[in-house]
């Protein structure tokens, strides 16, 4: 009975890594739904979340300003959500150019600010973005042309990380980034993605529906366009540009606060979860959000079904493994606080570091945190 349960778990462990990423790469061969692309300007507002921003807005505001796209049909508003710092102030020197302030008070969190900050849009098309995000220059035109195609709802730009100080966490996002990017670029061939990108989405205004101030948009906004019959497309040439975490805890503490409200979002649409009724959408947010953040407990089941069967080569082998993995992402972790950096280790590092802010999310699911607020971590 352990060794069934002991080759169960590596079969998940298998699938979720690896064949549900080659399964999408198989699907979209064989079932090709492409959007149908083609050069329009709607109208559009960029709306850009902001709390405590002072450090980034400036060089943020001027990189949206210089992007190609119909100043009169570009509306640039900044979606302050109490922000206590200079941040109002310095999007005030940018209103001769046109740059919106919409101010939220009560510090309310990220959801419900978007929330407001659509209310006051004017774009027949939202994109959504983050201070700290540049975008490339022709990011708008490159996410607009999906909307000449009636049946999509929502398009997702690309994560583009940037890693300038060469931290062992930040070669971990930029390979999980590259990973992300390329199943989002099969499921949109196939027909939808499930979710988006933060720094860099858009829905169309008509389509918008404000959530719970609890729930993370990137995730359910799509999914809940979804729900009304319309297609998620992913646009890879509509790049955003971020630089990555320096520290294993920044990291952790993201993710455990984007998880969280990950799995509060993904209960908020659980509808979607029936196969019967969401085949396909189905099948994706179980292979590729609950398989992932069940991941932890499957590795301890792993690992502690391999402990009690050691009465072969083979599984000693692997248990040594697991144990060798471990141990190289704690030594990795205790070097960084030392102000050692081990490069070769990042992934063992930034994987452990991912599963325990799955873990954590899990956690804070039981006890009922919402983590709805966002506190600013770049320096």
């Amino acid at each position: 009975m352990v060794e069934v349960v002991f080759w169960l778990t590596i079969g998940i462990l298998v699938y979720t890594y690896l064949v549900y990423p080659l399964l999408t790469l198989l699907f979209s061969v064989f079932v090709d739904r492409p959007v149908r692309r083609r050069d329009i300007e709607p109208s559009v507002t960029i709306v850009i979340a902001a709390y405590n921003e002072e450090k980034h807005i400036r060089e943020k505001l001027i990189n949206t300003l210089s992007l190609e796209y119909p100043r009169e049909k570009l509306e640039i508003m900044v979606a302050s959500d109490g922000s206590t710092d200079r941040t109002d102030e310095i999007v005030k020197e940018f209103y001769h150019k046109g740059v919106v302030l919409h101010r939220v008070e009560g510090r309310v969190g990220k959801t419900e600010t978007q929330n407001q900050a659509v209310g006051a849009a004017s774009g027949e098309i939202i994109v959504f973005s983050d201070a700290t995000t540049t975008y490339s220059k022709l990011a708008i035109r490159k996410i607009a042309r999906n909307y000449a195609d009636p049946s999509v709802g929502a398009v997702s730009g690309r994560y583009e990380y940037v890693n300038p100080t060469g931290s062992p966490i930040g070669l971990g996002t930029i390979l999980f980034w590259r990973y992300e990017n390329f199943i989002k670029s099969r499921q949109t061939r196939i027909r939808t993605i499930t979710g988006c990108c933060g720094c860099i989405y858009s829905v169309r205004r008509s389509l918008y529906e404000p959530l719970p101030r609890e729930i993370i948009s990137d995730l359910v906004e799509p999914l809940k366009i979804l729900e009304k019959g319309f297609r998620i497309a992913f646009e890879p040439e509509a790049v955003a540009y971020e630089v990555t975490e320096e520290e294993p805890e920044e990291e952790f503490s993201m993710r455990v606060r984007v998880i969280t409200r990950g799995m509060n979002g993904l209960a908020y649409v659980k509808n979607l979860l029936n196969p019967f009724e969401h085949g396909f959408i189905s099948f994706q947010l179980f292979s590729h959000k609950i398989l992932r953040w069940a991941m932890p407990f499957f590795l301890m089941i792993l690992f502690f079904s391999n402990l009690m069967i050691l009465d072969t080569l083979s599984y000693r082998l692997v248990f040594c493994l697991q144990v060798a993995f471990y141990g190289s992402a704690l030594f990795a972790w205790m070097m960084e606080k030392w102000g050692k950096r081990l490069h070769y280790l990042f992934l063992p590092l930034y994987f452990c570091t991912v599963n325990l802010a799955s873990l954590q999310a899990t956690v804070n699911l039981l006890k009922g945190r919402k983590l709805a607020v966002w506190e600013t971590m770049r320096r």
